[in-house]
């Protein structure tokens, strides 16, 4: 439909303005002729047809504008969560290199030099009506006028294709990758703003910030002097077919005459969007392959429901459905690791583990992941409500179980005092919540979400002792009634009391570090 319209309107703008100058050049020459002649010229014929190309004009660019940014804007619907999924099905290996700031990048600035070009696709359509809409009202004052115009459109079109290949094209493909380098810093510093500041080492981070700056400027600089050769090459070649069409169409007469030149006027305006689509040739270009490497992996179906509970087998040590186990080591023995590996987020060596019996290196992350709930160290928390964080992991879950899971964090009292309640705004990255508040918050929502086991790093670390007993009395109490296997990684010694046994992990290194099955100091009571 916008393809339609935009040839509706190239070829509507050419009439007009051709017909425009055929009428005031005939109507100027009418009138010096004399009275008799003035009478005797037509004016109402013209002048109708001009109001109608006028109104025709008006109203098809509003359908192009309209059509053309409603089919953009279905794209970016469908590519932005898509470009999102493939993200997420990626392997681990290549989604956890993505940072921040350069994820925001491809699904903000790569999308949308992908939008612009969605929105242009319509641009030959008006181009061709429009060329051939001037041909058809040059021929009325000869051949040669028209050979004239269509030999100005081919040239505008080769110039066009060689300055831009040579200067914007690159220009453009730069400028994208500059871009997001820029954004990849930003992030970088915004998250670690805080300790530069109080540690007085923010200047380095700044300086290459301002080289980043300053480079992606200077390309932007570069690509106005190609698009201002570009438009000086236009202007020329726009004065010198005019000049040629008048001089050929001159022994027609001079309405035709005019009638021609603006006719070439309007031609080389048509294939104007089409010069302008070449410049950004090379940024759609780079957009488009920065999109493919995510893309190519396909999204993760929907997660099937968990039918039984498995037994887990961790580094040779039986786990029965309902076991508790705590993984013990020193810091960097790779106990988060070990966690990040039972749900795909690591590549797993052959004998690390197995559910039910299936080795974890030959399951599929969409395998694994139905089997455990988790609460990483890092509470990962979205700019939205506190509702909307807590149904990532159970996105039917009622207020009902909303409430429960946050009563089982102790953070209920806290959210019903909030001013909106579940519906309360936590800022980016739950900056509104204190540490130990996103932590119990990133475990309410783990404990939202239905699977047979749950693991959880550090869940009450930066707790004051008497949130922490709550935390881990009603987590007994809530594993009792589940039925739920836990595997915990901890340093205190009150979540430690919640398991039945413990498993040092000396290192990752190996395919299968040493485990030591052995009674807790402080078994859990029966």
């Amino acid at each position: 439909m916008a393809a339609a319209a935009s040839a509706v309107v190239g070829a509507g703008s050419t009439a007009l303005l051709g017909l425009s100058g055929w009428f005031i050049t005939g109507a100027a020459l009418a009138g010096a002729a004399g009275l008799a002649a003035a009478q005797a010229f037509n004016v109402l014929l013209p002048s109708a047809t001009i109001r109608l190309l006028a109104i025709l004009r008006t109203a098809a660019r509003y359908g192009e504008r309209l059509q053309g940014h409603a089919a953009a804007l279905d794209a970016l619907a469908a590519i932005r969560p898509r470009l999102f999924a493939a993200l997420a099905a990626a392997p681990p290996r290549e989604a956890l290199a993505v940072s921040r700031g350069e994820a925001a990048a491809r699904l903000v600035q790569d999308v949308d030099a992908v939008e612009t070009r969605f929105v242009r696709l319509s641009a030959p359509w008006g181009a061709s009506a429009g060329v051939g809409m001037a041909l058809a009202l040059g021929a009325l004052a000869g051949i040669a006028p028209a050979l004239a115009i269509l030999a100005a459109v081919a040239l505008h079109l080769v110039l066009a294709r060689l300055l831009t290949r040579r200067l914007s094209a690159p220009a453009g493909a730069a400028i994208q990758v500059a871009a997001g380098e820029l954004k990849e810093a930003l992030a970088a510093f915004a998250a670690a703003a805080p300790e530069l500041k109080v540690y007085g080492a923010q200047g380095p981070v700044l300086d290459r910030i301002g080289e980043l700056g300053d480079r992606l400027d200077a390309l932007k600089v570069r690509a106005a002097r190609a698009q201002g050769i570009l438009g000086l090459s236009e202007g020329a070649l726009t004065g010198l077919v005019v000049a040629a069409v008048l001089a050929l169409a001159a022994p027609a007469s001079a309405p035709l005459a005019a009638l021609a030149a603006l006719a070439a006027v309007m031609a080389i305006e048509a294939v104007a969007p089409i010069a302008r689509a070449f410049e950004q040739d090379g940024a759609a270009k780079a957009a488009g392959e920065r999109l493919d490497a995510l893309l190519q992996h396909a999204p993760i179906p929907a997660l099937p429901a968990q039918a039984a509970r498995p037994a887990l087998r961790l580094q040779g040590l039986e786990l029965p459905p309902g076991a508790r186990l705590a993984l013990t080591g020193p810091t960097g023995s790779g106990k988060t690791t070990r966690l990040e590996q039972l749900v795909g987020l690591r590549p797993v060596p052959a004998g690390v583990f197995a559910l039910d019996g299936e080795d974890g290196a030959d399951l599929a992350p969409a395998a694994l992941r139905p089997a455990f709930a988790y609460a990483p160290q890092d509470a990962a928390l979205l700019a939205g409500t506190v509702r909307e964080n807590l149904r990532l992991a159970a996105p039917a879950a009622t207020d009902e179980a909303l409430w429960a899971a946050l009563d089982d964090a102790a953070l209920a009292e806290r959210v019903r005092a909030l001013p909106q309640g579940l519906d309360t705004w936590l800022g980016e990255a739950g900056e509104r919540l204190s540490g130990g508040e996103r932590r119990r918050l990133s475990l309410a929502r783990a404990l939202l979400r239905d699977a047979p086991w749950l693991l959880l790093d550090e869940p009450t670390e930066g707790l004051d002792p008497s949130t922490e007993a709550r935390v881990v009395a009603r987590l007994d109490a809530r594993l009792r009634e589940t039925g739920q296997g836990l595997v915990l990684v901890s340093h205190r010694r009150a979540p430690l009391a919640l398991c039945e046994q413990a498993m040092a992990v000396e290192t990752v290194s190996h395919p299968v570090a040493s485990a030591i099955s052995r009674p807790m100091i402080e078994p859990a009571k029966p």
